[in-house]
């Protein structure tokens, strides 16, 4: 009887000799396995949360492959099946609703406050669509809201006991990580696919610049004009999302060079490599940290 598996990560690919094949992260209750599914178009085949089995597995030094024709789809599992808890699911409405809060209570002002207010309620329910990432780290419908709010989250314990406290506001950095990836709406479709606008431009500078042009014209609308004091504050907020990669071999325009753009940065990477610990096989290679991952 064919193993059944839960699709965990897919990445489509195209072979020299032009035929599509997809890498597919799978997993059961026995582990994890990366299987390279060769001849299967890119819009066929299984999705991220759905249930798959495999007739034949080719197993070459450790690589494993099959074809289409090893490959049974089959359908999304409900809430009861043994496999559906494998599969990371967006988080609720309510653990949402009261990270923001909490996080509101550090904010000493209330313009900012304002606007966290405004775009908090629509970037749940968009965030809740769509994945972070094609294969990296939290690559499932709803992977974006996970990783936001994993880094807001983390942002309720570090502050409180961050160093030198007077010197980072807070407001920059809650706004930062809301919208630092949100240019993966229009990276990525709901499937995880790359759109045009992905290659062309990049999630880094859609992000920044649809934040820049919210800020100014929130700013424009609150005061009647846009001072001087309101151009610099957009600028230091839109910088964390230009920096929040860290390092400029990682795509990143500029460096950090603000205490709210670095711990950004450093709380992207925790929820980011964490997700990727959390996903890798046991030995496995995780080509995002450079390493083989070892459970314990």
């Amino acid at each position: 009887m064919a193993k059944e598996y839960i699709v965990l990560s897919r990445q489509d690919a195209v072979a020299r000799n032009n035929s599509p094949y997809v890498n597919l992260k799978v997993a059961n209750l026995e582990g994890v396995e990366n299987i390279c599914v060769f001849d299967v178009p890119k819009l066929a085949g299984p999705k991220v949360g759905q249930l798959v089995a495999f007739l034949t597995i080719r197993d070459n030094q450790g690589k494993k492959s099959a074809t289409n024709m090893d490959m049974l789809v089959r359908t999304f599992p409900e809430e009861g099946h043994p496999l559906y808890k494998l599969v990371p699911r967006p988080i609720k409405r309510e653990v949402w609703d009261t990270t923001i809060d909490k996080l509101l209570s550090f904010c000493k002002d209330e313009v900012l406050k304002d606007f966290i207010n405004q775009y908090t309620d629509d970037l749940f329910a968009k965030y809740a669509k769509y994945p972070a990432a094609t294969s990296v780290h939290h690559a499932f419908p709803g992977g974006l809201l996970n990783h936001t709010w994993q880094m807001l989250h983390l942002l309720e314990g570090v502050y409180p006991v961050y160093p030198y406290p007077d010197e980072l506001k807070v407001e920059r950095v809650i706004i930062g990580i809301l919208f630092h990836d949100w240019g993966k709406l229009c990276e990525y479709n709901v499937e995880g696919e790359k759109t045009e606008n992905g290659y062309l431009l990049g999630h880094i500078y859609m992000s920044a610049n649809y934040l820049n042009n919210l800020l100014r014209d929130f700013f424009t609308e609150k005061n009647g004009k846009l001072s001087e004091a309101d151009k610099r504050e957009v600028n230091f907020i839109v910088h964390c999302v230009l920096a929040h990669h860290g390092q400029l071999e990682f795509g990143s325009p500029v460096l950090p060079c603000t205490p709210e753009a670095q711990l950004i940065n450093y709380l992207d990477n925790i929820s980011a490599k964490a997700d990727i610990f959390s996903t890798t096989g046991n030995m496995e290679k995780a080509f995002a940290l450079g390493t083989n991952v070892v459970k314990g």
